[in-house]
């Protein structure tokens, strides 16, 4: 397992199985706000305004593109929701893997660095 400072300096990689529910749990101790949530791990972020909406996902899609790891965004006025989760992992079944949580990590980074 990854510790925080490791999720942050890890890059996406094609995984064959996602984690059990015990590694879940411990992840989701590393990435404050995160919570598992209809088999995806979610976490909501408020902004200001839209504008500012809009430019932390301008942000969060150059990072996240580069990890070739898209999560799933529900986006209002000021408000965004982040959704992770793993398609391929689990014979094709999908769940929660390392790669949502790297990603997770560098969300945060983002929120934290520009909009905090």
């Amino acid at each position: 397992m990854l510790t925080q400072s490791e999720l942050l300096e890890a890059k996406c990689q094609h995984l064959e199985a996602g984690l059990s529910d015990a590694e879940i749990g411990a992840y989701l101790a590393l990435v404050e706000g995160w919570q598992l949530t209809d088999g995806k791990i979610a976490k909501t972020f408020n902004f200001q305004n839209y504008y500012e909406t809009l430019a932390f996902i301008n942000a969060i899609a150059y990072v996240i593109h580069a990890e070739d790891h898209h999560p799933e965004l529900v986006v209002t006025y000021n408000r965004c929701v982040v959704k992770f989760d793993t398609h391929s992992v689990n014979n094709g079944k999908g769940g929660i893997s390392e790669n949502d949580f790297i990603c997770a990590a560098k969300v945060d980074a983002i929120f934290t660095q520009s909009f905090a």
